[in-house]
């Protein structure tokens, strides 16, 4: 699909069907993601691919925003690995990218998603066995969109650029 499109015509799904996504699909989403720029290219990001019924059951007990999706990804960063600088640390904005480029191959490919931050991190990172120094930053659940799913009322309503743009 043309980039123009995919940035266009993606929006966040909130209703998906049972039907599993390929292997051959997750991989290619999973390649965009490792594809993503990082602070100093130290690409702390961890990716757990959740779709077993087990791990979809646990995932339930984090969030109530999976949405039947078949498979869901945990976007986490290792605080150990981020460039950081005193007390900032990329650890957060370096998985922010990596979950964006996810989402955009993830459309281009047909695969409806949304990115969902309203989890319980303690109950994700335990049922998981996340350790402490990994943290999760967001989940993307993922699969085919059920029939008459439509994009929130607020999905088209954007500012204008001269709103948001200053030329200096």
């Amino acid at each position: 699909m043309e980039f123009e499109k995919v940035i266009k015509e993606r929006y966040s799904v909130r209703k998906f069907k049972s039907q599993p996504v390929s292997p051959e699909l997750i991989e290619k989403i999973l390649e965009a993601g490792n594809l993503a720029p990082t602070a100093k290219n130290n690409q702390p990001q961890k990716i757990y691919v959740v779709q077993s019924k087990e791990g979809l059951e646990k995932m339930d007990l984090s969030t109530p925003c999976r949405y039947h999706a078949p498979v869901c990804f945990i976007v986490a960063s290792d605080k150990n690995i981020a460039w950081s600088k005193g007390s900032h640390s990329t650890a957060e904005m370096d998985a922010c990218i990596v979950a964006t480029h996810m989402m955009l191959e993830a459309t281009n490919l047909g695969i409806d998603n949304i990115w969902i931050e309203m989890f319980d991190s303690t109950i994700l990172s335990k049922e998981f066995n996340i350790p402490s120094h990994i943290e999760p930053i967001c989940i993307l659940p993922m699969g085919y969109r059920e029939d008459g799913c439509f994009p929130s009322v607020m999905h088209t309503k954007r500012k204008k650029l001269e709103e948001i743009v200053e030329y200096r």
